[in-house]
Parts: structure tokens; C-alpha cells; sequence
């Protein structure tokens, strides 16, 4: 059963599907031992340890962040230097007209203003977001994943990817079904 979007055919991937987030993991855990790595799991809730499984370790986001924060803390830094004395200096009570102190409120906020709105964007962006259809939502029974079952899928793309020897393993993981997906 399709619900819309592409058409194009051919396979996106072999996904079996578990019924406890006990088997999931370990299959997972499985999966990565036998050498593939453009896998990807569904479950209705976090699964402790599920991404250690997977080997999924991305830093972009952070990476993202922390040069937001400081570009952020830059310029909160270097506006109010530039204002205070070059643009519109005032000699108040003969304190220097660079008081380091006085501009630390204004940068931290302005750090922490560019870091949230930058993790903001960069999530979306770099997930891929919003996304309103995907070859996963062809896999029969995929509704559940959101309610009471656990899905991995291991893609086509994979190097190590083969229908038949790929379907045997998720077949060999215990799975209640393993389904071929469309793209």
C-alpha cells in the first residue's frame, strides 16, 4: 500500500519489523557487527543504547552551534565596543570608555540568542526537515511504529547490500516480518 509521494520504482530498503525494543536492540547491535552501516531504526519511544548501536555519532549540529556562539558573543562584543568608544563615547564619572565589565551581559546574551536560533535551523536543516513523505511509510504496518512496534531498515545504498543475503540476515534476527519497501 502506498500513501503518495514518489513514484519511482525500485527498492529503498529491507526493513524487519520487532516487537520489543529488547529485540530491536540486539538486532541492531547484529547489524553493525555484520558490517552495515546505512541503517536506520523506528521505535514508538528513545531506545537507551540504540544509537551506540547503530555507530550513529553526528556533530554537525554541535559543531553549528558552538561557531554560532562564538560569532554571536563576537558581535554582542565588538557592537558594544564599537559604540562605546568610536560611534558615541560618554565619559560618565571618568571610567574608561572600554569597560570590559559592562559588556558582558550583552555578549553571553547575544551568545546564547545565536547558538539557540542556530540549533533551531540547523536541526531542520540538517535532518532533512519538514519532510511530509518518505519511502519508509510503504512499509506495511509502519503506522505502528508510532504506537507498539520497532522497525529497522537497512538501505539500499548500503555497500554491503544485497536482496537475497541481506533479507536472510534480517530474517535470521527473529523478526516478526521482513518487508521489501519501495522507493
Amino acid at each position: 500500500m502506498s500513501y503518495g509521494g514518489s513514484t519511482s520504482a525500485g527498492t529503498y530498503a529491507l526493513v524487519a519489523e520487532f516487537v520489543s525494543a529488547e529485540q530491536l536492540l540486539a538486532a541492531a547491535e547484529k547489524t553493525s557487527e555484520e558490517g552495515y552501516s546505512v541503517v536506520d531504526a523506528y521505535s514508538p519511544f528513545p531506545v537507551h543504547g540504540l544509537s551506540d548501536a547503530l555507530r550513529f555519532h553526528d556533530v554537525k549540529v554541535p559543531w553549528c552551534i558552538i561557531c554560532a556562539g562564538l560569532c554571536g558573543s563576537f558581535f554582542g562584543f565588538t557592537l558594544q565596543w564599537y559604540t562605546a568608544t568610536i560611534d558615541y563615547p560618554l565619559n560618565v564619572g571618568g571610567k574608561p570608555f572600554n569597560s570590559l565589565p559592562s559588556f558582558f551581559p550583552v555578549t553571553f546574551e547575544s551568545t546564547i540568542l545565536f547558538s539557540a536560533i542556530t540549533a533551531l535551523v540547523s536541526m531542520f536543516a540538517l535532518n532533512g526537515l519538514p519532510k511530509p513523505y518518505h519511502s519508509i511509510f510503504n512499509t506495511p504496518g509502519f503506522q505502528r511504529a508510532s504506537k507498539d512496534r520497532f522497525f529497522l531498515a537497512i538501505e539500499k545504498k548500503d555497500p554491503k547490500y544485497d536482496t537475497e543475503q541481506t533479507k536472510a540476515f534480517l530474517e535470521s534476527l527473529g523478526p516478526v516480518a521482513v518487508s521489501e519497501v519501495e522507493a
